[in-house]
């Protein structure tokens, strides 16, 4: 939102300078972005008089001029051809900056003449391209003022950073508003008396849904001319940014940013019969007034005469109705719509417009009908014309409410005792109005102004009391500490989040963070896109749903890598992902990724891409970092659907699922645009149980006796699990087996038709004594018979 100081003063009337009024609109939470000073390159400019002007005596184009700058006379050696006597110009002293050049203008000898300053172009100045002579001035230019100060650019502007919930604030008037309340000046009063109508208006208006319109007001202006603006309504528009168009056109912009009330205008001898708000229909289009056409849809709000659709409602206006120079009459539109279904309009035609931005965070629905009654009379002061009565469909919504403010809650909430008095006389500046209530504890009836939509309920009220107040009358408190002993500054939850995060990142996997929302059709193939997890008023239309997966989006990072020259990738993240709309719905997830080539391509190494144990190995790896005993995680042939059947898994903690490894699907690769195979893994941080009170992680234990290793080898069932198999082998001895492994599978000649081998390494590791041969012996038997029980194999001979 930008304003510029004389803007903003034509609302509050103070004396206090800019830098008091930007900190405390800082401190009022309107953070002040930029402060552009425009006159600062035309510092030291001024405006002069040419006393004189004489050829020059050792050059024919030159001239030698004499100038009156309001500090004497000054001697200038000037080249430009309309340079003459009598003119005023802009001088330019010797130690000012030339804006074009950026070199510090210095005195100088021209052909043997001394000149000691400079008369200005356009070009000079930067103002413009002209460089075919001087700046000419009117004759009743004053002179030795300062040529910013004739240009109005001395007036600076402030670009306020308005944060979504104060929509009051996207006017100037509302800005100056706040400033008054935290007693910055006072408010001027606003004329709003209305202007009577001398003759009915010809062009009716009909609502045929309330929802999307529940108010609007016309009124029919006949005999007008439209033309250039006055000078200080295009120096304002220009001075935010925008660019003057016509004195019609220029009004209503000026109101959407002065008085945060958006209008729009009909040229009225375009209009065929009433205006109409309505749905779109099927096949309607309309060219708007961005010289862009739109097909429309039943969804959008439209607001047509018997011709067809003339406008979108919040949104744009319509180019065959839009008025021009012809124009001579006129129909102004003042009117509320829904924010919802604007926002919905906007996002959907990809329309960025003022209005819309000012309709989809509500406005004053008290201040329709004194906005166009100001419209109207700038109208008529600056167009001419006669205006007819106001026509009038629906009505004002019902807005008012009352809420209870303890004096106790400013205190409990905000940490700042204010007296009922000083925050009754707060909430007043700021348009509220209150009442004593029955309590007798100083408790306030509060009734919020139309304009502030955002106050709804008693915390509300107290943000607004200490934030006129001060957020620096806030005392700074000390925790309470209950002992001396300090406190870890995370949770074990989060420690271990840590470490999960630092374990794959160990692993070569880079860290990816990514929305939490994504497309429906995204979620639909990762079994999201429930309907209560839709958002209502998305930011992109493809990213309308809550995520039921992290890995979506690192298939989405995996695709743009890729199509950008980078198709080995390996990603992970640590996020939120969401079964319903519950708040146990919501689980912490760590899903990771990789595609491409695991290492780059090397000629004593034969290529290796991205397959289900790779994954599984990187979600064990998080499982392990987070205390989940590695020997009891159970491995199954069970994964979700967006996983390659038969080439991924499910890890579970007896009945609890703790994450998914594997392939992703080729539907699912295809989808999203990604050349296969791709190893994925997600697993979940929330289903780790916590370690138990007390309970440390075992001590290292050192051996100084030698270890044992010994391998066997199984023939059983070719569907047989090979975790099967090893837990059984580990239930042997815990104290003595320090490690057990799978190195080798075999299927083939030799064996049976529907067996196969396993072969495994065990390592024994005395702590007490080195192992005897009869020792080494009695646990071999013990482990082929604990294995052949659960398994149903055989040692392979």
């Amino acid at each position: 939102m930008k304003t510029t100081l004389s803007w903003l003063k034509t609302h509050l009337a103070t004396n206090a300078p800019l830098g008091a009024l930007v900190d405390r609109l800082t401190m009022l939470g309107h953070e002040v972005e930029r402060i552009d000073d425009r006159a600062a390159a035309l510092s030291g400019f001024v405006v002069a008089r040419v006393i004189s002007a004489e050829p020059h005596p050792n050059a024919d184009r030159l001239r030698v001029c004499v100038v009156d700058a309001g500090d004497g006379e000054v001697q200038v050696v000037c080249g430009a051809p309309n340079a003459r006597t009598g003119m005023k110009g802009v001088f330019g002293p010797t130690g000012v900056m030339i804006p074009k050049t950026g070199t510090q203008l210095q005195e100088s000898t021209i052909r043997g003449v001394a000149s000691r300053g400079m008369l200005m172009s356009a070009a000079e100045l930067a103002l413009s391209d002209d460089h075919s002579g001087i700046i000419e001035l009117p004759p009743d230019a004053q002179v030795g003022a300062s040529y910013a100060s004739l240009l109005g650019l001395d007036d600076p502007v402030l670009d306020v950073k308005v944060t979504p919930n104060r929509a009051d604030c996207l006017g100037v008037r509302g800005i100056a508003r706040d400033l008054a309340a935290a007693s910055m000046g006072q408010l001027t009063p606003l004329d709003t008396t209305p202007v009577e109508g001398r003759f009915r208006s010809p062009i009716a208006i009909h609502i045929e849904d309330r929802t999307a319109c529940p108010l609007f007001l016309g009124r029919h202006i006949r005999g007008l001319k439209n033309g250039p603006s006055p000078r200080w309504l295009r120096d304002r528009l220009e001075a935010i940014g925008l660019r003057p168009i016509s004195a019609l056109v220029d009004i209503t912009n000026f109101l959407t940013f002065d008085l945060n009330r958006p209008l729009h205008v009909f040229d009225a001898g375009k209009l065929r019969g009433d205006l109409t708000v309505r749905f779109a229909r099927p096949g309607e289009k309309l060219l708007a007034l961005n010289d862009r056409e739109y097909e429309l849809d039943p969804e959008i709000t439209a607001i047509a005469d018997d011709a067809g659709v003339q406008s979108l409602g919040g949104v744009i206006g319509g180019e065959p109705t839009g008025c021009t120079e012809a124009t001579t009459e006129v129909f102004i539109e003042a009117a509320l719509f829904d924010p919802i279904r604007t926002a919905a309009t906007g996002r959907r035609l990809e329309i960025i417009s003022d209005a819309r931005y000012r309709f989809e965070r509500g406005l004053d629905p008290a201040f329709v009908a004194p906005g166009l009654e100001i419209a109207t009379r700038l109208i008529l002061e600056l167009c001419g014309g006669e205006a007819s009565e106001i026509v009038v469909a629906g009505a004002v919504p019902e807005w008012r409410r009352e809420y209870l403010l303890r004096p106790e809650r400013l205190s409990g909430l905000g940490g700042l005792h204010v007296p009922p008095d000083e925050s009754r006389e707060i909430l007043e500046a700021l348009g509220c109005t209150t009442a004593e209530a029955a309590e007798p504890d100083g408790s306030l009836r509060v009734a919020p102004p139309s304009w502030r939509g955002d106050i709804i309920g008693a915390a509300d009220l107290v943000e607004e009391v200490l934030r006129v107040k001060g957020y620096d009358e806030i005392p700074a408190v000390p925790l309470p500490r209950d002992t001396i002993i300090s406190r870890p500054a995370i949770d074990a939850r989060r420690r271990r989040a840590e470490l999960v995060r630092r374990t794959l990142a160990s692993r070569g996997l880079v860290e990816a963070v990514a929305f939490s929302f994504i497309s429906s059709r995204s979620a639909e193939l990762f079994g999201g896109a429930k309907p209560e997890l839709r958002l209502v008023n998305p930011i992109s239309a493809d990213l309308d749903a809550m995520r039921p997966s992290a890995l979506p989006g690192l298939v989405e990072a995996a695709r743009r890598n890729a199509d950008r020259g980078f198709p080995d990738v390996a990603l992970f993240e640590l996020g939120p992902a969401y079964r319903d709309d519950t708040p146990e719905g919501q689980m912490t997830v760590a899903a990771g990724l990789r595609a491409g080539r695991l290492a780059p391509r090397h000629w004593q190494q034969p290529p290796s891409e991205p397959e289900l144990y790779v994954a599984k190995a990187d979600a064990l790896a998080a499982l392990v970092a987070m205390g989940a005993p590695p020997d009891n995680i159970q491995a199954s042939a069970e994964p979700p659907p967006w996983f390659h059947p038969g080439r991924a898994g499910t890890l579970r903690l007896g009945p609890t699922v703790l994450g998914h490894f594997g392939e992703l699907h080729p539907d699912v690769l295809d989808a999203f645009e990604v050349k296969g195979p791709v190893a994925a893994f997600e697993v979940f941080l929330d289903a780790v149980p916590l370690p138990r009170a007390g309970r440390a992680r075992q001590p290292l234990r050192l051996s100084v006796f030698q270890p044992v290793e010994r391998d066997f080898a199984f023939i059983v069932d070719r569907d047989l699990p090979a975790e099967t198999l090893l837990r059984a082998a580990r239930g042997v001895d815990r104290k003595l087996v320090s490690e057990i492994r799978l190195f080798d599978v075999y299927e083939g000649k030799g064996l049976p038709e529907g067996k196969k081998s396993l072969a495994i390494s065990v390592v024994l590791q005395p702590q007490e004594a080195t192992l005897t041969d009869p020792e080494i012996e009695a646990f071999s038997k013990r482990l082929v018979a604990q294995v052949e029980k659960a398994t149903g194999g055989t040692l392979r001979g």
